[in-house]
């Protein structure tokens, strides 16, 4: 897979989950019990903590650094989703939109810069990459698709 290949694939994992929320209103996007507790709102923000933990760790991976566990670090991933979720908790609806849509420009812009030998094979880069955003969005699309689907929205 090369850079474009790459970039293809996460604009459309992307737009995918872009579109499991679109038309939904600013009220039913602020609606708890999309998964848990959580509304589409707060699923926007933890996608949006995932791009910003993406573009923290993977320039120290391109260093040759490894990124702390989150089992040591936070007690658990679930944990450091909690304390995320918590902290994002006062962002207005807007201020989580503008969020993600900074952070997901952000990390475009820096894989278009990514050295090639790290896209095209499976590394340890592209594998973090991967978990934090084309294989990630997916689960939370999905997610959202139900809901939608079982809720009068």
């Amino acid at each position: 897979m090369d850079r474009r290949q790459l970039l293809r694939r996460l604009d459309t994992a992307w737009r995918a989950f872009e579109e499991s929320y679109a038309g939904l209103s600013d009220a039913q996007l602020m609606k708890p019990g999309v998964t848990g507790d959580w509304s589409v709102r707060d699923i926007l923000a933890h996608v949006s903590t995932w791009e910003e933990e993406a573009l923290t760790h993977l320039p120290l991976i391109l260093e040759g650094g490894t990124p702390p566990r989150y089992s040591v670090r936070y007690g658990g991933i679930d944990v450091f989703n909690a304390r995320m979720t918590e902290q994002k908790a006062r962002l207005s609806l807007s201020a989580v939109r503008r969020q993600l849509d900074a952070t997901h420009r952000r990390l475009i812009d820096f894989i278009q810069r990514a050295p090639e030998g790290q896209l095209s094979r499976e590394t340890r880069f592209r594998r973090r990459l991967r978990l934090d955003t084309y294989s990630h969005y997916p689960q939370h699309a999905g997610a959202i698709r139900q809901w939608r689907r079982n809720v009068s929205v």
